[in-house]
């Protein structure tokens, strides 16, 4: 009940008059019965614009960190995000992905929409980057359809770091749905799921027109970080 109250009556009018999302393909999301929408994910504002913007409901897989941050702000936080729907997973340890995994077939299995990050962060660059192969794992499991999506503008509204998005134009094109059953019953074969899940993040990068980065983005923002960190120590050390 309440993800409906956000969606028509708290948060979508507001994020429709905000950002005057033009929306491109959405024919292209079934009407009925399970799917997997896999998107970029380029903005914090991401996560509330497209179930804004669907006709039907759909579930995200979320970072466990967006449903137990601290004080006023990450009880808030928390509000919106199980409002919308939102599941939390816990991205750390080994037992995090095969969780993801369940939870997201959970959703499937009752015929719903699943919504899909596959870069398994946000870019914090605009740039896309390699797609963790999750989403054909659950893809090849459940049976069902991948459809592209691409937030364009997303970045440039609410970049890594901004609290309050600018008030500009998006684009969500989303992509004619990704037919995977000539891969059925090869979900336990690690060639097949790169293959997939490489599918996919092409068919995403071509409705985006973003640049390709072959690396995994927390990867990158890992090197860079570390980076930091040591010229923070040599500064100190020269002091």
């Amino acid at each position: 009940m309440f993800y409906y109250l956000l969606k028509y009556v708290l948060l979508g009018p507001w994020l429709r008059l905000a950002f005057r999302p033009r929306i491109e393909g959405l024919e292209h999301v079934p009407a009925s019965g399970a799917a997997i929408v896999a998107g970029n994910h380029l903005s914090f504002s991401d996560h509330f614009l497209m179930p804004a913007i669907l006709k039907r409901r759909i579930t995200f897989l979320a970072k466990a960190e967006y449903f137990t941050g601290p004080g006023v702000k990450g009880r808030l936080t928390a509000f919106f995000f199980r409002g919308a729907g939102q599941i939390p997973v816990d991205r750390s340890g080994k037992e995090a992905g095969r969780a993801a995994i369940r939870e997201g077939l959970g959703v499937l299995g009752r015929g719903e929409l699943l919504g899909v990050y596959p870069e398994g962060t946000r870019s914090h660059d605009g740039r896309l980057y390699k797609g963790k192969v999750g989403v054909a794992v659950m893809a090849l499991r459940a049976g069902v359809p991948v459809v592209p999506c691409a937030m364009i503008g997303t970045f440039e509204a609410q970049p890594p770091g901004r609290v309050v998005p600018r008030i500009r134009p998006v684009t969500i094109r989303f992509g004619r749905p990704l037919d995977f059953s000539r891969y059925a019953g090869m979900e336990e074969e690690k060639a097949v799921l790169r293959a997939v899940t490489d599918e996919i993040m092409y068919a995403v990068m071509a409705l985006s027109g973003q640049e390709y980065a072959d690396e995994y983005a927390a990867v990158v923002k890992e090197r860079q970080a570390a980076g930091r960190r040591g010229r923070e120590r040599g500064f100190r050390g020269r002091r």
